[in-house]
């Protein structure tokens, strides 16, 4: 594989594309910014870290969105044969337009907004770079992956922002595991297993405080075919429940259905939705499997849908008392409520779902589609670039 962009733009691509990233700050992009007030030693004081916590809050730019405010969504997207993460924003109120985009070296996914402004994206499975950067798109520190470690598209931080806990895979075993990441530099600290295969998505618990849950795909791959699912008969996907301090195993659970791999995850209160996709080899069975399930702390249950969604969530988010999954394969938003499925909502090749003021900002090809939490007869509908959205996006 070569690599041939412009000088500037991205740190030095090792031949073969991976190799020895322990140099995250190498390159022509700048260093890792600090993220004021620090310690020395780079770490923040409590002192400083609750005063810049009650500041976050108080800043207007922070606070409930004036309904007159524009909607500003952090995104990853392709443009013709190349891949971006940016900044989409209204222009007027029917027109979604590109106010600043960066150019990254393949796909992104997974994004994060930090309480200092900038924003992380993360390479999509297996990906091995990680980067910080603005809200003007500027490239601010690129982290790239050691050797034998892949990450597997999604980043948060931890509650007091010292941490960044990211999604990973052991490219030798396939073992699913958390990178435990200085939140200033992006180094690795340490490392935790998630009890499973293929780890995607992770988020706090808030039915336990202390606690990261992870949804282990279950999907098996190897190192030298990337994404080509294998042996499909060996899946184990499952919800880990790990301590956020020690990476201590404290609970896992698994559907009944052994086929279904869990993704993506939105917390409504004190139940998590996941996102499911299926992996059924029978093609009925797949296009009729279910496309969500639900967790309450306690257990995990998928709940059917009305109609037939093709077996793909692609991603998730809380909307009213339930949840809205994307179904970019059925070419719809599937929306339900606190008993079950409600409707499906038709938008061509629809995957990011974001909560933006009162709505929730669904992207599809050429259109955004604005949803509120109850039935409505017409959504709020934007016109949205001629770009193809990846699984996610984030409302500023």
């Amino acid at each position: 594989m070569s690599h041939s962009h412009p000088r500037g733009l991205f740190p030095p691509f090792p031949k073969g594309g991976r190799g020895d990233f322990s140099g995250a700050n190498t390159g022509d992009t700048s260093p890792n910014p600090p993220h004021p007030p620090f310690e020395k030693g780079g770490r923040f004081s409590r002192r400083h870290f609750l005063a810049g916590l009650a500041a976050l809050f108080a800043a207007p730019a922070f606070a409930r969105p004036d309904p007159a405010e524009p909607v500003r969504l952090a995104a990853a997207w392709q443009a013709g044969t190349g891949y971006r993460v940016g900044i989409l924003g209204f222009a007027g109120q029917e027109t979604l337009a590109v106010e600043a985009a960066l150019d990254v070296p393949t796909r992104a996914h997974g994004l994060l907004w930090e309480a200092s402004g900038t924003l992380l994206a993360v390479a999509r499975r297996p990906g091995d770079w990680l980067l910080r950067w603005s809200a003007e798109g500027r490239p601010l520190a690129w982290r790239w992956i050691e050797p034998g470690r892949a990450f597997a598209g999604h980043v948060i931080a931890s509650e007091d922002g010292h941490t960044l806990f990211t999604t990973e895979i052991d490219l030798d075993s396939g073992t699913g595991l958390i990178g435990v990441r200085d939140a200033g530099s992006l180094e690795k600290r340490a490392e935790w297993p998630t009890g499973g295969l293929d780890p995607h998505m992770l988020a706090h618990d808030t039915t336990r405080p202390g606690a990261l849950i992870v949804a282990n795909g279950g999907v098996p791959t190897r190192p030298e075919t990337g994404r080509l699912k294998l042996d499909l008969h060996r899946m184990d996907s499952s919800l880990a429940r790990l301590d956020a301090r020690t990476g201590e195993a404290l609970g896992q659970w698994r559907l009944d259905d052994p086929r279904l791999s869990l993704r993506h995850l939105a917390w409504n209160g004190t139940r998590l939705g996941i996102a499911l996709q299926a992996e059924h080899d029978d093609p009925a069975a797949k296009a009729a499997a279910p496309v969500l399930a639900v967790f309450d702390g306690a257990t995990l249950r998928a709940l059917p849908a009305a109609a037939p969604l093709a077996g793909y969530g692609g991603s998730i988010a809380a909307l009213g008392d339930g949840f809205a999954v994307s179904c970019p394969r059925a070419q719809g938003v599937a929306v339900y409520a606190a008993d079950g499925f409600r409707e499906r909502i038709a938008l061509a090749e629809v995957c990011p779902l974001a909560s933006a003021q009162d709505r929730l900002w669904a992207g599809g090809r050429g259109v955004a589609l604005g949803l509120a939490a109850t039935a409505e007869p017409s959504a709020r509908r934007a016109v949205a670039p001629d770009i193809r959205l990846d699984n996610h996006w984030i409302a500023l």
